[in-house]
């Protein structure tokens, strides 16, 4: 008769993660392992996390803070490494991970070693050259973004650029960012903007990763097709320490996909300032104008003796210099404004009314003139007298007696006779011409 087979132990798993753990302790701690980092990130904390990686297979990492703070070089994915640690097991998760107590070089990876190799490349036929590299626009009329519709750094893209720049479109050409096949997507996806029209600027963006994560941005197809670009690329790939050759093709790196949004265009707000700017110094520029042209009225002013003459001249000069300033403001103002009127903003209203102000200036500074006219003095009474031919009397001593004068009175004009001629006495001191 089979003796009966006896029942397997029932574990709890917390204690079956510990027995594993000893068991690991036992049989190879202490640990040295060769691979390939690979997803390697150092939060706030300051321990490190990452896996060590070779062809067969790969191990979850964790180096603490005390450890770390050992280390001689900053670790990078890609990188082949030598770490002394010990196996354990992370009993919250059941996860098997190594835990590192110190790491040295290696070599660099074997798919470091290839980007390596196709960065020298490519450097060499001065596909990287910073003459080659084009300024990005100051207003663009457009912006094209290519990443996948699912990554959070389309979300980021978009709403920098809806805070920023509300008013330019924004044209998004979808594509895989990571896995086979993916450089060829992005490639076509980029190749798609290059022939939409009113594209000023595009972004080749995503979020960070591994080095196997961003191993589509590395590929030499791509490289050259954003080399093609007619207009300038913006690559805002990974996080600020990730480097891929689409960087160092693109015109511009940016460290985050925001980044490369906050680089592609000026907030409004910037323009309208400088709009804002530009229209005080216009006004400021009329004002000045306008009064040197007042300062020149008030000088002429001055300078009549007999407005009779000069008044309509001078009337019809400044009439002719109203125009012409009315002209010159409101001419400089359109061009202003048309220059000016994609930043969605027009002149300070405050130019209307000082413009306002200096007219009625003008309009005050007529009506000092029309007040020198001389019909004005003979409704006071007083007379204009001259010869019947028109030549003014201006003396006593002018008209004889006898003679014929003519009186001109505010409402009409008299015809006189002189019956006597009574010079005052500075006029009879004065020596008369001999008759000979």
């Amino acid at each position: 008769m089979n003796s009966p087979v006896p029942a397997p132990r029932i574990w709890p798993v917390g204690a079956l993660c510990r027995a594993i753990a000893d068991a690991l302790d036992a049989r190879f701690n202490p640990v040295a392992v060769r691979g390939e980092i690979s997803g390697f990130s150092r939060p706030s904390s300051g321990h490190c996390y990452f896996s060590l990686k070779d062809e067969q297979g790969q191990i979850r990492c964790a180096m603490f803070r005390r450890a770390a703070g050992l280390l001689d070089f900053t670790p990078r994915d890609g990188e082949l490494v030598e770490v002394r640690g010990r196996l354990g097991v992370y009993e919250p998760r059941g996860d098997l991970q190594l835990i590192v107590e110190s790491m040295s070089r290696a070599g660099q990876g074997a798919l470091f070693e290839q980007f390596l190799r196709l960065k020298a490349q490519l450097e060499a036929e001065g596909l990287f050259d910073a003459a080659r590299k084009r300024r990005l626009p100051l207003m663009p009329r457009g912006i094209g973004v290519v990443t996948s519709l699912g990554a959070a750094a389309l979300h980021d893209v978009v709403t920098a650029l809806r805070r920023r720049v509300p008013h330019i479109p924004v044209t998004v050409s979808p594509t895989a960012v990571q896995g086979a096949g993916a450089a060829g997507e992005i490639a076509a996806a980029l190749r798609a903007l290059y022939g939409r029209d009113g594209i000023d600027v595009i972004l080749l963006v995503r979020g960070g990763g591994s080095i196997d994560d961003l191993w589509a941005f590395n590929d030499e197809r791509l490289a050259r097709t954003i080399v093609q670009s007619p207009v300038p690329v913006v690559s805002g790939v990974g996080h600020e320490t990730d480097f891929t050759i689409a960087d160092f093709c693109a015109d511009l790196r940016a460290p985050t996909p925001t980044a490369a949004a906050e680089l592609a265009a000026q907030p409004r707000h910037v323009w309208l300032g400088a709009l804002a700017l530009a229209g005080g110094r216009l006004s400021d520029a009329a004002l000045r104008h306008l009064d040197a042209q007042g300062q020149r009225l008030d000088q002429a002013t001055a300078r009549l003796g007999r407005p009779s003459g000069l008044l309509g001249r001078q009337q019809l000069k400044l009439s002719g210099l109203r125009q012409r300033l009315r002209y010159a403001v409101l001419s400089g103002l359109r061009q202003e404004e048309s220059r000016l009127r994609g930043l969605e903003a027009a002149l300070p209203v405050a130019l209307q009314h000082r413009l306002a102000r200096t007219q009625e200036r003008l309009e005050r500074a007529n009506l000092r003139l029309g007040l020198l006219d001389p019909r004005l003095v003979l409704q006071r009474g007083y007379a204009w007298l001259s010869e019947v031919d028109g030549s003014a009397i201006t003396s006593a001593g002018q008209a004889a007696p006898g003679q014929s004068v003519r009186a001109t009175l505010a409402d009409g004009e008299l015809d006189l006779t002189v019956l006597a001629q009574r010079l005052g006495p500075a006029a009879a001191a004065e020596p008369k011409p001999a008759v000979g």
